[in-house]
């Protein structure tokens, strides 16, 4: 029997889901755009900022083990668990736009939109496996792309948001959630993603955890970890390079944070066409392929910014953000078609958790020692793709396929 796939608002469930992830997604870096106005009106420093943003990756950790290891990303409807944690997002992130007066008033509330935001990201994977699961790395290279977007925002906004109260700009991205919320409700859950029964035989921790035995979601998983160690720290690290290097001050128009909105959101390009291209080529060949681009480029970056020139160094540091995307969705088709489809859900949380993990310790050092030795900071970022690259091969030889 085919089930016809609803349209909202003339979307399409993928098109749909895609525009409420871009939404519900645009909570996660909202407070860095109000970095000024924070330093200003609450007397922040620097690194009250990045505990601020430090915040948010613990609470979505913590969100996604909790999701994953109860069993709840598989018990409950997608939808609804979607829904609700979008609506729990906009509210804390409008309560730390308007009620708190203070960092630690902050960090707690950024520590819930973090929450939040478990219930959004992965569970919004799950959603695109259950209207497409036959399309499953060019959808989620769709839903991929708006996270993208979403992460470069905040730079967007600093570019252009002219004079406009820091707390307004915030307010902003809660308005968009409750949107995203409102897609998705209208929406409901796919045909095809059975829902695990209220009781199962075995414990729910066992049925996440266990994905980690299969040689194809181990492999996957060990690939999408490497790119986790490159990609945020890069995001993170990009108004500084293109500042260190000249590149801003070659292309004053665009400053440090127009630039940095490029370099992120080609990756949301980059996305795109790596969707296409899985459909020809497999998810397995373009993960790979994005995986080592990503990396010659950071090779490339580390050994010779020094000697080239700014209008060098932009469509090189421009190719980077398009290739350190596009192997995020396609990793995670890979481990979604390894695992059976009752732990979909706890399996992708689990993946991303780990990942996420990975991500904040790789901030954490390259920004410290990008202090110390500047752009050569990004020397740190190269064990990432390296190493997710000869897991995946090592995992794969070993299982034989």
């Amino acid at each position: 029997m085919t089930v016809r796939a609803p349209r909202i608002l003339g979307l399409g469930p993928v098109a749909a889901i895609s525009v409420a992830q871009l939404f519900g997604t645009s909570l996660w870096f909202s407070a860095n755009s109000a970095a000024d106005g924070l330093m200003r009106d609450w007397g922040a420093t620097p690194a009250d900022i990045g505990a601020l943003t430090n915040a948010v990756q613990a609470g979505f950790i913590i969100g996604t083990l909790v999701l994953s290891l109860s069993g709840l990303a598989d018990r409950l409807r997608a939808s609804a668990l979607f829904v609700g944690s979008a609506l729990l997002g906009a509210a804390a992130n409008a309560g730390f736009a308007w009620l708190a007066h203070g960092v630690g008033a902050g960090i707690a509330l950024r520590f819930v939109v973090g929450l939040a935001l478990a219930g959004i990201y992965p569970i919004g994977m799950k959603l695109v496996v259950s209207w497409a699961p036959q399309r499953t790395g060019a959808a989620l290279a769709v839903l991929v792309s708006m996270l993208v977007l979403g992460t470069g925002l905040p730079h967007l906004l600093r570019w252009g948001g002219g004079a406009l109260p820091w707390q307004w700009i915030v307010t902003a991205s809660s308005a968009l959630a409750l949107a995203g919320a409102a897609l998705v409700a209208a929406l409901g859950d796919g045909p095809h993603l059975p829902r695990r029964p209220a009781r199962t035989p075995g414990p729910a921790p066992v049925s996440a955890l266990s994905a980690f035995r299969l040689p194809r979601f181990r492999a996957a998983a060990l690939g999408y970890f490497g790119h986790m160690w490159e990609v945020y720290a890069l995001w993170t690290l990009a108004p500084l390079l293109v500042a260190a290097t000249g590149i801003s001050a070659r292309f004053p128009w665009a400053g440090p944070y127009g630039l940095s909105f490029g370099i992120i959101g080609m990756g949301a390009l980059g996305c795109l066409i790596g969707g296409r291209l899985s459909a020809r080529l497999g998810s397995e060949r373009v993960a790979l392929a994005a995986l080592t681009t990503s990396g010659l480029c950071a090779l490339i970056f580390a050994l010779f910014h020094g000697v080239l020139p700014a209008a060098a160094l932009l469509p090189l540091m421009l190719l980077w953000g398009a290739s350190v995307a596009p192997d995020s969705p396609q990793f995670s088709a890979l481990s979604a078609d390894a695992c059976p489809r009752e732990a979909i859900g706890g399996a992708l949380a689990i993946q991303n958790a780990v990942g996420f993990a990975i991500s904040m310790v790789s901030i954490g050092a390259a920004t410290a020692l990008f202090g110390r030795i500047g752009p050569d900071a990004v020397w740190l970022l190269l064990p990432g793709p390296a190493l997710g690259l000869a897991a995946y091969v090592l995992t794969r030889r070993r299982a034989g396929w």
